[in-house]
């Protein structure tokens, strides 16, 4: 499947803010597509849309969570380009602990956002993209088709993101839309994703190694933006654990209960509140970020 060059196309990056979803914009607004930019952190947003081309990005501020919010954003878009041809949904949160330590609200939150969220980006987006026969491109993770202790609810909800697009795609390609819908899954990415984390771990949550950038995690998007795909890992760590978890998911039980408490847990102090589960950042706008367990390593 090919989709228009991202120089003629119309991306929502919804999520933009920091992380990934900032570098999927800079990096579109580089090879000269036009950009809405969404997420909560309305200052972060207003940064990017600084660093862009006059007239090419469109800001919005939107809770993934927040169904009309996300219809909002797809408006806004149609309101202002007349299409959408990329829809990019990269927003997420997380909440690390042990499954029992984690409270209720939490649980619900981080399925609200991970899971429930692309849902509404599909919603909002399909309509537009069925009329420009364009990409749904939806950021998910290795943990959707292997889940990691202490990340019960994000690994559940990006379960379910798996098992939505497998249908979803289907869907799409029983009625011949010429969309096509991809999975990014990247391994752990530098990104401020783990200092925005709810922690029950007493410290800042830490990616397992290998670690990826935001900017590969954004080539892969763009890719998909232009030529379509399906599941897509990102990094050798990812390919390497989906690998495994097809031959030997024992065998992966086994490098959890070893190594996966240790590694994703950091040695910086972090406490329950000092985050962005709830309350959107105020101005934090990183592409990178501490990953790893230390901030040095």
């Amino acid at each position: 499947m090919k989709h228009k060059p991202i120089d003629e196309q119309v991306i929502v990056v919804f999520g933009a803010a920091s992380g990934i979803g900032r570098a999927t914009a800079l990096a579109a607004l580089e090879r000269g597509a036009a950009v809405v930019a969404a997420g909560r952190d309305r200052e972060a947003l207003d940064a990017l849309a600084a660093e862009g081309p006059a007239g090419k990005v469109l800001v919005c501020t939107a809770d993934a969570a927040d169904e009309h919010e996300v219809a909002a954003v797809a408006e806004a878009a149609v309101a202002a380009h007349g299409r959408i041809d990329t829809w990019a949904h990269v927003a997420g949160v997380a909440a690390y602990g042990r499954f029992e330590d984690l409270a209720p609200d939490e649980l619900r939150r981080v399925v609200e956002v991970d899971l429930l969220g692309p849902m509404w980006g599909a919603r909002a987006a399909l309509p537009h993209l069925r009329a420009s026969g364009g990409a749904y491109v939806v950021v998910s993770s290795e943990v959707a088709k292997r889940s990691f202790p202490l990340t019960s609810p994000y690994s559940a909800a990006k379960h379910g993101v798996n098992g939505f697009v497998e249908a979803l795609r289907v869907e799409l390609e029983h009625d011949d839309t010429g969309v096509t819908v991809t999975q990014i899954m990247p391994e752990a990415v530098a990104t401020p994703f783990f200092d925005h984390a709810r922690s029950r771990l007493g410290v800042r949550p830490a990616g397992p190694p290998p670690v990826t950038s935001a900017e590969a995690v954004a080539d892969k998007i763009l890719h998909a933006a232009e030529h379509g795909g399906r599941d897509v890992p990102v990094g050798a760590g990812a390919r390497a654990q989906l690998a495994l978890q097809r031959v030997s998911p024992r065998v992966m039980d086994g490098f959890s209960r070893l190594a996966a408490f240790r590694l994703q847990r950091s040695d910086e102090p972090k406490a329950v509140g000092d985050d962005a589960l709830f309350e959107a950042p105020s101005g934090d706008a990183r592409t990178e970020g501490p990953a790893a367990r230390s901030a040095t390593g």
